[in-house]
């Protein structure tokens, strides 16, 4: 395995792929690589028919990512070398190809997730913390931007609320993320994983394209005006699906649905 490979493991669990970063000696931060990673397992695992459900989560327990890895960035400032903004390179957003993925989505914050892993965190449909995680944007105190978050966050959580966070630059803990509804769970040291897998196969109980018209719908209909939301028509449709027949059928039947995607 290479370096480029062991910075990002990849697992399959059935239907599920378990994407896990793998830099606990830099706390699991973002550098330019592991960023590249992210996007080509996620486009990866976005066209693989096998994969219904990815959680993505980090090695240990110190940390889920700590964002941008400053001390590389440090060094290239040192070096002299210009800072290019995630929107003004070659490759895709990394935070758009997470948010934008059709399957669901799930972090798993085996750690404290702050700055661009906070924002890492919020591109997935949903959030599972151990206990002792934080979230938090700590950009405002290091002169950088948190330009996803600044968009997203006040979509997800009541505005006043999103700009405390993104002003004040302060972390939060796991029950406070949950009330606000950035986490969907919170569970003891170590279990976050655990949990967000066995969301992820309740997932992969359901039919698949029923889900994907779901993500589809919701994150493009995001922001529309309502006449022209209730108009989209994104991806295969469940109405005209085999899957629809099959649900339907097994329902009378009395049985599982074993469902064909399509």
């Amino acid at each position: 395995m290479s370096e480029l490979e062991e910075m990002l493991l990849r697992e399959d669990r059935g239907f599920i792929r378990i994407l896990t970063i793998n830099r606990p000696h830099r706390m699991n931060a973002m550098s330019t690589e592991l960023g590249d990673r992210l996007i080509e397992e996620f486009v990866d695992a976005n066209a693989d028919p096998s994969v219904r459900v990815i959680v993505l989560t980090a090695v240990g327990d110190r940390a889920f990512c700590a964002g941008a890895d400053l001390k590389a960035r440090a060094e290239e400032d040192k070096a002299g070398k210009p800072f290019q903004p995630l929107l003004s390179r070659v490759q895709r957003y990394v935070f758009e190809v997470v948010l934008e993925t059709f399957k669901p989505t799930i972090a798993a914050l085996n750690g404290p997730a702050v700055a661009g892993g906070c924002e890492l965190a919020l591109a997935c449909d949903m959030r599972v913390g151990a206990e002792h995680a934080l979230m938090g944007l700590p950009e405002a105190k290091r002169g950088k931007g948190a330009h996803f978050a600044n968009v997203m966050l006040p979509r997800l959580i009541p505005s006043g609320i999103a700009y405390e966070m993104l002003y004040l630059g302060e972390y939060i803990n796991m029950e406070e993320a949950k009330r606000w509804g950035l986490v969907n769970r919170v569970v003891p040291k170590g279990e976050a994983l655990n949990e967000a897998l066995l969301m992820a196969a309740a997932i992969c109980e359901n039919a698949p394209v029923t889900i994907r018209r779901m993500k589809e719908t919701a994150v493009r209909a995001n922001g529309l005006p309502m006449s022209v939301a209730l108009r989209l028509n994104e991806g295969v449709s469940p109405y005209t699906s085999e899957d629809r027949v099959e649900g339907v059928r097994a329902y009378v039947e009395k049985r599982k649905p074993v469902w064909r995607g399509v």
